[in-house]
């Protein structure tokens, strides 16, 4: 596994939904606040995104991908909506019906509106740093996998061939591994671009997140990026913000908690799969790091899940 892989996997709860959104003329919609990521994908015609609180809007056109890593609520609009027109928007739960378009004449827009669940309780750093809102422009020969994405997720959409049941969540899960790498590819500012640029950091990365239930210590992972301690001491805590045999504890408890929320195996097991000698090491272990019992948290997350989990 690789940090982008595993930090998505972390976080993803259910499957991932969308609508499509056909409208004309004058228009906005708006979408509140969730736990999760949103996403749109324009497939025909212009608009602009507002996102609350104020923030600048977001001129879209055909081809642009915007993703919204943290579920921040936003309008989206005809171009030559107003202040007004933006505050009277209409919730996208009465238009998202792929039949329904707001009437009105001139040039229509076409949208492909979705969520991805998440449980933002172990946020990997790397998507903690994604900014509220992520636009992707279509500019000619730009991130030609994401653009390729976009083309089967519009045919599928369009063909509804055998087998899309199955075919357009697995589309939607590649559409947001590749706006990560797309805003990672872009980025001028964050942290995690930088780590995932430096070979000494990405090597010590790449073998913990490879097998994090082995017995690293530290001198073992220096020589598995080829560096001395000191230097990957160095190295690492600069870019990752905490050092090495720290990040570890870290990933080992944040992979316990998934296990935990996926599965039905046993204390044991998971503290095996985690690196820890015994389910009361991992139980001390993982108290302190979440302020509560492995067995509880499952509870409390079991009884959470059809709240993460609904389409």
């Amino acid at each position: 596994m690789d940090v982008v892989s595993d930090a998505i996997s972390a976080v993803r709860a259910g499957r991932p939904s969308s609508n499509r959104l056909r409208v004309r003329g004058s228009w906005s919609v708006r979408l509140a606040p969730y736990e999760g990521a949103g996403f749109h994908v324009v497939l025909s015609g212009a608009c602009r995104l507002v996102p609350d609180g104020g923030g600048d809007p977001v001129s879209l056109g055909t081809g642009d991908v915007v993703l919204l890593p943290h579920g921040a609520g936003h309008v989206l609009a005809d171009r030559a909506a107003g202040a007004a027109e933006v505050r009277r928007a209409v919730p996208f739960e009465e238009v998202r019906d792929t039949d329904v378009g707001l009437p009105g004449s001139g040039t229509g827009v076409e949208l492909l509106c979705g969520k991805y669940r998440l449980d933002r309780s172990r946020t990997h750093p790397l998507l903690a740093e994604l900014p509220q809102v992520v636009h992707l422009p279509h500019r000619v020969g730009d991130h030609p996998e994401l653009r390729t994405a976009v083309d089967l997720l519009a045919r599928e959409l369009d063909e509804r061939r055998p087998g899309s049941c199955l075919a357009l969540p697995s589309l939607l899960d590649l559409l947001l591994i590749y706006m990560v790498r797309a805003w990672m590819a872009g980025a001028e500012t964050g942290a995690w671009p930088a780590v995932l640029n430096d070979p000494v950091t990405t090597a010590a990365l790449r073998a913990l997140h490879s097998d994090p239930a082995a017995p690293w210590t530290a001198d073992r992972l220096a020589a598995e990026a080829g560096v001395s301690r000191a230097t990957l001491s160095r190295r690492f805590t600069s870019l990752v913000g905490r050092p090495p045999m720290a990040y570890l504890t870290w990933w080992r408890l944040t992979m316990a908690a998934t296990r935990l929320r996926d599965s039905d195996v046993p204390l044991a097991t998971v503290a095996r799969e985690t690196g820890y000698g015994s389910p009361y090491a991992l139980s001390h272990a993982f108290s302190r790091e979440f302020g509560i019992t492995p067995g509880r948290y499952r509870e409390r997350v079991r009884a959470a899940e059809p709240a993460l989990t609904a389409p």
